[in-house]
């Protein structure tokens, strides 16, 4: 009878020898061909003769860590299914991962193995663990706890904030709260698409009560699908601007989140040194590089069915934007590489 995991070649980047070697014991059990890695770049070396079919990957290592590592995987153009397991508690950590297409985040220590079989299964086999009725199942469960317990989807969203202070696409980015942090108004989300270009929005969740938090956590996945999909394909440009903001009103309306929702989006490429906002109800002034622009706010989303959006573009090598509206003001700074 054939062993579940027979003749799948599994790669373990992990620096501990002791739960490597747990790993690999129970993995070869389990039919496996396991091959071992104690960092990233480790794992990039054999990746240049030995492509498997599920890596099993730290985050915290020695020399090269897992999410170095999952990047450079992905622009290598390599889309094999990565399970991170972490002792991680950073919520930014795991966000980052999922940012990069990881199939799943398993926290230390493990103390049942079955799950992490469950889990390669479903590398292997997606149709018959990735249904559409089971996602939209977990999705509503997920959504009913957020909506049960507003204060830990608050302390969930303020874990999620990104650094003050930051190096992206070997831009240096700064953004500053010029309202208190404990009264959270303005939400800020800024990540890479690839190591020349990035993009982030800005969220006022005051207008909509309760509504405001769920909403933000909602828009922080589209963000992370636009990502994923960004690194999978390998585009050159980001989709248009006002078609990621149409899907978050859909998604809002769909959820029947009452309340308006003002949001910015922003795209900058390092090499061609442009910028695009396109706003929908926030006030924005930018000061990109001799040019002083002002960008009207727009409708604010939730508000009707269909969108009504203001964008500028503009080339350059840095730029800051302060940003506001009812919840509050936040300045954002980036200089790239000269």
């Amino acid at each position: 009878m054939a062993q579940p995991l027979e003749s799948k070649r599994i790669l373990i980047v992990e620096d501990d020898p002791v739960f490597r070697s747990v790993l690999t014991g129970y993995l070869q059990a389990q039919g496996a061909l396991v091959q071992e890695a104690a960092n990233g770049i480790e794992a990039l070396s054999l990746l240049d003769s030995y492509i498997p079919d599920a890596i099993l990957c730290d985050l915290a290592m020695p020399e090269m860590g897992g999410i170095e590592f999952v990047k450079r995987l992905r622009e290598k153009g390599l889309q094999t299914p990565v399970v991170v397991i972490s002792a991680t508690e950073e919520m930014a950590d795991v966000a980052n991962a999922m940012r990069l297409g990881v199939r799943d985040v398993l926290l230390k220590p493990i103390t049942d193995l079955s799950r992490l079989q469950e889990t390669l299964l479903s590398c292997f086999y997606p149709d018959l663990f990735d249904s559409p009725a089971l996602e939209k199942d977990e999705l509503a469960h997920d959504w009913e706890l957020l909506s049960r317990d507003p204060e830990y989807a608050a302390r969930l969203l303020k874990q999620l904030q990104p650094p003050v202070q930051q190096t992206i696409c070997g831009c240096k980015v700064n953004y500053r709260q010029l309202t208190s942090f404990n009264n959270l108004g303005l939400v800020l989300d800024i990540a890479p698409l690839s190591d020349t270009d990035l993009a982030f929005y800005c969220l006022d969740i005051s207008r909509a009560g309760e509504n405001g938090i769920l909403a933000a956590l909602m828009v922080r996945a589209i963000f992370n699908g636009l990502l994923q999909e960004q690194l999978a394909h390998q585009q050159q440009r980001l989709p248009q601007m006002s078609t990621i903001l149409k899907q978050v009103n859909q998604l809002l309306r769909q959820a029947n989140l009452e309340g308006q929702f003002p949001l910015l989006a922003g795209y900058y490429h390092t090499q061609l040194q442009n910028l695009i906002l396109v706003s929908a109800g926030l006030h924005a002034k930018i000061h990109a590089g001799e040019h002083l622009i002002q960008l009207s706010s727009g409708v604010p989303l939730g508000t009707m069915g269909s969108i009504h959006v203001n964008q500028v573009s503009q080339r350059c090598s840095h730029w800051q934007s302060q940003i506001w509206g009812a919840g509050g003001h936040l300045k954002l700074m980036l200089t790239s590489p000269q």
